[in-house]
């Protein structure tokens, strides 16, 4: 897609994240947008006052069409429990807006487990995860990204997201894949 087809007016008034501070910020219908990444179903736009994430939901607001119907997990185990592919499969769609790598090929998920819950039934799914830099404001909507594609994984009534800064975060915790992305190989 070229450049001129990036830009874009907004349709209706979405609440959008402010990079990098992570605050939420009303931008009204008619705002003029310019599209600079579209990563695991959120957009990463520039107006004339700062960089925004726009969620997936409010895809439609920009002239786009959500990627979730693309991205739907695969059923329940036999058993009822979520999928673990599925789950790891649902991370590697969440993005730094900054960065253009998951944070699973970032090395920012430092673990998830799957356990049953007694009430209400089902399974919770636990995951400790960091940032790059603790001072990262986009830290709470980076892990609410998380929670949410998480959540729509079969057989997951629950989902908790954890942000731990230890050990601290280092650029060997990238995987290959995410290496080349960023040209570090």
């Amino acid at each position: 897609m070229n450049a001129a087809t990036r830009d874009r007016t907004l349709a209706r008034e979405v609440t959008a994240t402010q990079i990098p501070s992570g605050d939420k910020i009303p931008l009204a219908a008619g705002t003029k947008v310019m599209i600079h990444q579209t990563l695991g179903g959120s957009f990463t736009v520039q107006t004339d006052f700062g960089l925004y994430r726009i969620a997936e939901a409010d895809a439609d607001a920009l002239g786009e069409k959500s990627a979730a119907a693309d991205h739907q997990p695969v059923a329940a185990l036999a058993d009822g429990s979520p999928d673990p592919e599925a789950i790891w499969a649902q991370l590697r769609r969440v993005y730094d807006p900054e960065i253009p790598v998951n944070i699973v090929d970032l090395g920012l998920v430092y673990s998830m487990d799957v356990e049953p819950m007694k009430e209400p039934a089902g399974y919770r799914v636990n995951v400790a995860m960091t940032l790059t830099a603790p001072g990262c404001g986009m830290g709470p909507a980076i892990a609410e990204d998380a929670k949410s594609k998480v959540l729509l994984v079969p057989g997951v009534a629950a989902a908790d997201v954890k942000i731990t800064w230890e050990p601290a975060w280092n650029q060997s915790m990238i995987s290959e894949e995410g290496k080349m992305k960023l040209g570090l190989i």
